[in-house]
């Protein structure tokens, strides 16, 4: 009989026509679970015996991957991929035991962290219910957090930027357009979406569709960020602007002038772009009382 994560994989693949991606990462925690679960209960696992797998299970199963050296946002992302699992192997109307996911600290408003913002893209596009679909939310999340632009900057993008080059002419607020660079990984991303796009990409026309063809409504990636920060225990201040935010900062904790960063984000005035000088010295407090013994 063929293990029971590779079942898992093909009906991903087949039923829920997940993309390649989701559906290597899914297989490898089902892979990861099952491995434990026979040491842990000491025998082979077979397919009945995961309907009855204990809340005391799965802290097992967590604590035992946090010694892996994963972290709090990698965790819960761990614990979602589990429960899809078992609720398949146990079937669909299964009572599965209810867990919190580990806790992700809470304080001041702060970007979000770099792995963090790559984890709730990764997600976001791996609940999609398409391929293409599930592309296309990379690409539009990968768009705010590699180059800043406002949710509505992005969904609003014609067709004809294609081909793309090094940079993206935007048009922001008031008309005004500004250009901004693109990360090789951005540009992969838009350019995998394109190819995937069953409605085509071509100019006038929205570069992002929405799942029956017309322009993407920016709720749906709202909606995408909402369920992945829950599944991850993020907080809900993470939202799809806060990945705009984590640009800005991020590039201004590594040096980058004001003025630039205010070119690259479009804002009028340069009040606008000094926000981020407190959020950074936000963070930096955070860490000098965290680090300092003195603190």
């Amino acid at each position: 009989m063929e293990p029971l994560p590779l079942l898992y994989a093909r009906h991903l693949a087949r039923d829920r026509r997940r993309s390649a991606h989701t559906v290597r990462a899914y297989q490898a925690t089902a892979e990861r679970l099952i491995a434990f679960l026979q040491r842990h209960w000491g025998g082979a696992v077979a397919r009945e015996a995961l309907a009855g797998v204990s809340a005391a299970d799965l802290r097992a199963f967590l604590a035992q991957r946090r010694e892996d050296g994963l972290a709090n946002v990698s965790a819960a992302r761990e614990l979602s991929a589990v429960r899809g699992f078992l609720k398949w192997a146990a079937g669909e109307r299964a009572e599965l035991p209810k867990l919190r996911g580990p806790r992700v600290k809470k304080g001041v408003p702060r970007p979000v962290a770099p792995h963090e913002a790559v984890a709730l893209a990764e997600l976001a596009s791996e609940e999609a219910r398409e391929p293409w679909i599930a592309a296309r939310d990379w690409a539009v999340l990968l768009l705010l957090y590699g180059a800043g632009l406002r949710i509505g900057e992005a969904v609003g993008l014609d067709g004809g930027v294609l081909p793309l080059g090094q940079t993206l002419r935007v048009t922001g607020k008031r008309g005004k357009t500004r250009m901004v660079p693109l990360l090789p990984q951005v540009r992969e991303a838009i350019e995998a979406y394109a190819a995937a796009c069953p409605w085509g990409v071509s100019a006038g026309a929205p570069l992002f569709r929405g799942a029956k063809g017309g322009p993407l409504p920016p709720g749906m990636i709202r909606k995408s960020v909402r369920s992945a920060r829950t599944a991850l225990g993020l907080s809900d201040r993470t939202t799809p602007h806060a990945l705009r935010h984590s640009f800005a900062t991020h590039l201004l904790g590594r040096g980058a002038d004001l003025r630039a960063l205010q070119e690259l984000l479009g804002h009028a005035s340069l009040s606008s772009t000094q926000v981020y000088t407190a959020v950074d010295a936000a963070h930096l407090l955070d860490v000098y009382r965290n680090a300092h013994p003195r603190a």
